[in-house]
């Protein structure tokens, strides 16, 4: 069965970008996006995410009071902030949010998709 990843992020290049990038290098995903915290915390139960990738900076809620809506829903869900702000984070901090692990947008894609492989079982596509 495939794993489900929530994409969400206010903009549509980084979601359609994060999703484009792991599909092609995970096997066995299907991905989901939300256009912002509100749109994810009216949609987790329909998805039923196994990992939340969540932006920091969006309109209405942010990737913190996000994230702490989601975790009070789902506290086993785990959540990766994916944030160009990682310098003013510090994860112990996060850990309160229900948030696993803080990665950097300016990081290459490939930072992402470990910290994803940390938290939930899923193979690396084989590269052709």
């Amino acid at each position: 069965m495939p794993k489900r990843i929530f994409i969400v992020d206010d903009s549509k290049i980084i979601r359609k970008s994060v999703r484009s990038q792991l599909e092609s290098r995970l096997q066995h995903i299907t991905c989901a996006e939300a256009i912002d915290g509100v749109d994810a915390i009216q949609r987790v139960n329909e998805v039923q995410p196994d990992l939340v990738v969540l932006d920091l900076c969006m309109p209405e809620l942010n990737g913190l009071e996000t994230a702490a809506a989601l975790h009070d829903v789902l506290p086993k869900l785990p959540i990766i902030l994916y944030t160009l702000h990682k310098d003013i984070i510090s994860e112990k901090r996060v850990e309160v949010f229900g948030i696993c692990a803080v990665v950097s947008k300016t990081d290459q894609i490939e930072v992402l998709v470990d910290a994803i492989l940390k938290h939930v079982d899923i193979a690396r596509a084989v590269s052709a």
